[in-house]
């Protein structure tokens, strides 16, 4: 995507450019988060459901772990804690 300017109003209202908007599916009325990343401003589309967008998050830290027999020993250890 090329670079586009925005200018930024008297009240700090700024216009999401039209390619943007396209390529990100922005519509009238949705919101956007605001982050700062090493002095850049970030706008993201925020998620209309979190769950679907966390979903599958760092699913690679669960490669090669039997997450059943994880699960149980968690468990297993809240039982434990709780008779001691």
């Amino acid at each position: 995507m090329a670079t586009t300017s925005v200018k930024v109003s008297a009240k700090y209202q700024i216009a999401v450019p039209q390619i943007a908007r396209k390529k990100l599916n922005i519509k009238k009325g949705d919101r956007l988060l605001v982050d700062v990343q090493d002095g850049v401003i970030v706008l993201i589309p925020e998620p209309k459901r979190y769950t679907n967008y966390l979903q599958g998050l760092h699913s690679e830290i669960w490669k090669g772990v039997d997450t059943k027999k994880y699960l149980n020993q968690e468990r297993g250890a809240w039982t434990d804690s709780t008779n001691g």
